[in-house]
């Protein structure tokens, strides 16, 4: 009998205590509490930013954009070398990165005096030792000499600085046409 009564008394024990854990309510409440205080806080810093348009009135953002570079395709041809002694074709394509505000004035040259780029471009090649156009993977040679020519042509702007920034040469192979 009295592991009866003690069983009964600890049936009671455990109806008369309350749940461990959180309760449905409890939850409600603090998942109601989180959403407003993201919303809160989403609202504070979409008050207090500053919209898109005043950023791009920022003074100076107009000479920015002008002052980026992008890229001309000059020539795209082959262009023939004799000097080791067989007949190489270099399958050649160079680009010319310049400044935007002198974009028109490039291209406008370019143009103009067509023939006369190609011809210096083909001269430069031709006269170019074999070890500049293989043994170098920089073509450094080539684009020092490309670009002085260059800047010959296409001259300087009102600062007094090269038309052209840089000179580049993504493809330039050579292709043995000797035999």
């Amino acid at each position: 009998m009295a592991d009866e009564a003690a069983a009964a008394t600890e049936q009671g024990d455990e109806e008369k205590a309350p749940k461990k854990g959180l309760g449905i309510k409890m939850l409600g409440i603090m998942a109601a509490l989180m959403i407003a205080e993201g919303a809160g806080v989403y609202f504070l810093v979409s008050m207090t930013a500053g919209s898109n348009s005043s950023a791009m009135s920022i003074e100076g953002t107009e000479d920015q954009e002008r002052q980026q570079t992008k890229e001309v395709l000059l020539i795209e041809d082959r262009f023939q070398n004799v000097s080791s002694g067989t007949v190489w074709l270099w399958d050649t394509s160079i680009y010319l990165q310049i400044r935007n505000k002198n974009a028109e004035r490039v291209e406008k040259i370019m143009l103009q005096r067509e023939a006369e780029i190609k011809e210096g471009v083909a001269k430069i090649f031709r006269r170019a030792e074999d070890r500049h156009l293989r043994d170098d993977p920089g073509l450094d040679t080539i684009v020092r000499q490309l670009t002085a020519y260059l800047n010959d042509v296409f001259g300087t702007d009102k600062d007094e600085l090269p038309l052209i920034e840089r000179i580049i040469i993504p493809k330039c192979t050579g292709i043995n046409a000797g035999g």
